[in-house]
């Protein structure tokens, strides 16, 4: 059955203003003026979005399927997210990652996850790797599983700057950002290089390096948690402003930030302020990994575990804090990271892309959720349900 959504405001993600979206086989068919679609003889079931803003689905490009953490011990490890949870927030596309834990968290296990995430209802795409170097794959390299992988999109999240990294060097850095390349060209894939970066002294040094010792180019890696603390962000606005890209973790409220936790509202509000070009800004929940604390000697002192709901968070606060308009919030948590990891279809509102949508009512508040055009959210009720939930 063919969807009709009337009268919305679109943002594609520019504003076109009041429109008529018709969506059918999972992909968005025809967007025009109010009462210029006219369907005759067609099995149509007609939305009204009248006082309602509709977005491409949000796009997380950082999520720890399968969960995260386990730095306190095996109690202490995340559960896997579950397809409720996703849904709620608005988000339709999400990239899977392992961390820490690549020892009882496996890439076999993460594919499957990302799998079964998909046929409950969203698009999914996964990064190979953990935290470590040598990097573990599933064919053998990191460049085969890019060009055999159907859903791997780049090497993650690699940790660096960080104590509990495996210490990489730039050589080895250098090294697995040119397998991202190579097998991304061979793949038709992104190749992102996908970086942890921790709170370390080294911060992004080995990135500037890359790109003023080797060929290949800043937009090959993309280093994530750079609102971790201040002097990181400066250093990542920086990286952006020289031709780079960053991604911002959601997570901490404005009300609560420090200097060694910056809020992403401040982080794009500094970013913009400095020049760096919004289009190489991202968001990402980090959701379901674990949130550690360590005290000045590295003893853990606290957990807790990152959600998903981070992310839709932010995405209020900045629009009603006016740091960006719904145009430019919609770029930052869709359109930027569907472009920077070469996800087709994804990010935008336009005929031959995925009927991926989120209506949100003037408030703000999540109306409906449409992902590959099935109703995930409909009139603000939770349809997406677990294969296993009760």
């Amino acid at each position: 059955m063919a969807v009709l959504i009337r009268g919305g405001v679109v943002y594609a993600p520019e504003r076109l203003g009041p429109n008529d979206v018709l969506i059918a086989g999972g992909r968005i068919e025809a967007v025009a003026a109010p009462g210029t679609i006219v369907l005759r003889g067609a099995d149509v079931r007609e939305i009204d979005a009248s006082g309602l803003s509709v977005l491409p689905g949000f796009v997380d490009g950082h999520v720890h399927i399968l969960g995260g953490g386990g730095e306190g011990g095996p109690a202490t490890r995340a559960p896997e997210i579950t397809i409720e949870d996703v849904a709620a927030g608005g988000v339709t596309t999400i990239v899977g990652c392992l961390g820490t834990d690549g020892v009882t968290r496996t890439l076999a296990a993460l594919l499957a996850k990302a799998r079964a995430l998909e046929i409950e209802g969203v698009s999914t795409f996964v990064f190979i790797g953990s935290y470590d170097v040598p990097v573990k794959t599933l064919t053998g390299s990191v460049r085969s599983d890019l060009v055999l992988i159907d859903k791997a999109i780049g090497a993650g999240e690699i940790a660096i700057s960080d104590h509990r990294s495996s210490q990489p060097t730039f050589e080895e850095i250098a090294r697995l950002a040119a397998e991202c390349r190579v097998g991304g060209l061979l793949g038709g894939k992104a190749g992102v290089l996908h970086l942890h970066v921790g709170g370390g002294g080294r911060g992004l040094a080995d990135l500037f390096r890359l790109v003023k010792e080797t060929e290949i180019p800043a937009s090959q890696v993309m280093p994530t948690h750079i609102n971790r603390n201040r002097r990181l962000l400066e250093e990542g606005i920086a990286w952006v402003k020289a031709g780079g890209a960053a991604d911002f973790t959601a997570g901490t409220p404005i009300e609560k930030e420090t200097d060694d936790d910056v809020s992403v509202e401040t982080a794009v509000r500094l970013s913009l302020a400095a020049g760096a070009p919004l289009e190489r800004l991202t968001v990402s929940s980090d959701a379901n990994g674990s949130v550690p604390r360590f005290d000045a000697r590295g003893r853990l002192t606290g957990l807790t575990v990152a959600s998903e709901s981070s992310l839709l968070d932010a995405f209020r606060s900045i629009v009603r804090r006016r740091i960006l308009d719904l145009a430019g919030a919609a770029g930052l948590f869709a359109s930027n990271p569907a472009r920077f990891y070469k996800l087709p279809g994804k990010g935008e509102i336009r005929p031959g892309a995925d009927a991926d949508l989120v209506l949100l009512d003037k408030d703000l508040g999540v109306a409906d959720v449409i992902a590959r055009g099935r109703f995930l959210v409909e009139r603000g009720a939770l349809l997406a349900r677990g294969t296993f939930a009760s």
